[in-house]
């Protein structure tokens, strides 16, 4: 049952308990117990909802920047992967395999300010030996939602 509720739940984190015990195929009260021990065992470690801020009024820049870093001894990466996600402008941190060492995603308001926050407190760590700054330009699916679907053509036919 847990693989099968966690693999619903990632996908739509509001799922009816109701809906949920019967697609698991147990009852409301075990599935409701299951999703509490995995939320204390750290397992569930937060719920996201998807927003598409392009059909809002605010602005906002995302941007995926590459790390290169000098692991530090006996810590290897860990130690420089956190004092990056404690920024509280950085979204997420991850160890890579590549030309990199580390992807890290950040929002601001302006390519200024994520341009700022790369030169002036990323680039300055003492780890860091390089990056390289990605802008997303236009977001098409994001964690399995798509944005814009196929647009229907509205053009008459031609005999």
């Amino acid at each position: 049952m847990r693989d099968e509720l966690l693999s619903i739940i990632e996908k739509n984190s509001r799922i009816d308990l109701k809906e949920l015990a019967v697609l698991v195929g147990r009852e409301e009260i075990d599935v409701l117990n299951e999703i509490s021990e995995l939320e204390k065992k750290g397992v569930i470690c937060g719920y996201h909802t998807m927003i598409d801020w392009e059909k809002t009024s605010i602005e906002k820049v995302t941007a995926l920047i590459e790390v290169r870093v000098t692991p530090q001894r006996n810590q290897g990466f860990d130690a420089i992967a956190e004092r990056i996600y404690n920024y509280p402008e950085v979204d997420s941190v991850y160890l890579i395999s590549g030309g990199y060492d580390l992807l890290i995603t950040i929002e601001g308001k302006s390519l200024k300010e994520v341009s700022s926050f790369v030169s002036e407190k990323l680039s300055a760590l003492e780890s860091v030996l390089s990056t390289a700054t990605h802008f997303i330009l236009k977001k098409y699916k994001d964690h399995g939602v798509i944005f814009e679907g196929k647009k229907e053509d509205t053009r008459e036919a031609l005999s």
